[in-house]
């Protein structure tokens, strides 16, 4: 589903070049749970935002199905991203001046939907993340594990193929964190691909497969419970 071949990214810093990310080589089947960890400054942050394409500089080889991403320009990249992507950061980034549901119907307002349709796939969502009671609700007005929650169910309403979770529960108390991590787990028992970065060995393990990154390299991949 997902190949990079020698996918590098770096800065030009004086007259030397400061490099993120060094010639990753990387598959990704379809349905799997992939944890990508490593130090503050490995490049798990940037590898995430490649494969999301919110990061347009780079080089190296991109193929998300049949699609090759590297040789798209910008707008057909925002298209795909659009198509098969789903985000969910640390930070919620909820919009303070919407509601729940506004929230939720945001990401379907972008699509060619009658005003019907994206109502009832709303009311489905806030259904299945049992939100309902928060639907009319600010972000401020909701606990930093019910905004996650929120926000997770943002990135999916759109049926996304792949979610991408950076940090999903790093500023989250256990219990909310885990009730997140859950989550995740179930919506990949469901089909969904996942690709999270984590620095909590605990939620790392809910992931069949873990990278590790090292100051831009793939160091090494562990397999839990392998």
């Amino acid at each position: 589903m997902i190949k990079l071949h020698n996918v590098e990214k770096s800065y030009e810093v004086g007259a030397g070049r400061t490099w993120v990310l060094r010639r990753i080589d990387l598959e990704i089947k379809e349905g799997e749970f992939l944890t990508i960890m490593g130090p503050s400054g490995a490049g798990k942050s940037t590898l995430l935002a490649i494969l999301g394409m919110l990061d347009g500089a780079w080089t190296g080889e991109y193929n998300l199905f049949e699609h090759a991403v590297h040789k798209l320009k910008n707008q057909q990249r925002v298209e795909l991203h659009k198509r098969y992507i789903g985000f969910v950061f640390q930070q919620y980034h909820l919009l303070d001046n919407l509601t729940v549901a506004e929230n939720l119907d945001l990401p379907l307002s972008y699509r060619d939907l009658k005003k019907s349709e994206r109502q009832s796939t709303v009311a489905d969502v806030l259904d299945r993340f049992q939100i309902v009671g928060k639907k009319d609700l600010y972000p401020s007005q909701l606990s930093g594990g019910q905004q996650q929650l929120v926000a997770v169910a943002r990135a999916v309403i759109g049926n996304p193929k792949v979610l991408l979770a950076d940090e999903p529960t790093g500023s989250l108390h256990s219990s909310h964190g885990k009730m997140i991590m859950d989550l995740l787990k179930e919506l990949n028992r469901q089909g969904t691909t996942i690709i999270q970065v984590t620095h909590n060995d605990a939620w790392a393990a809910y992931g069949g497969r873990i990278l590790n990154l090292l100051d831009g390299w793939i160091a090494k991949e562990d397999r839990p419970g392998a």
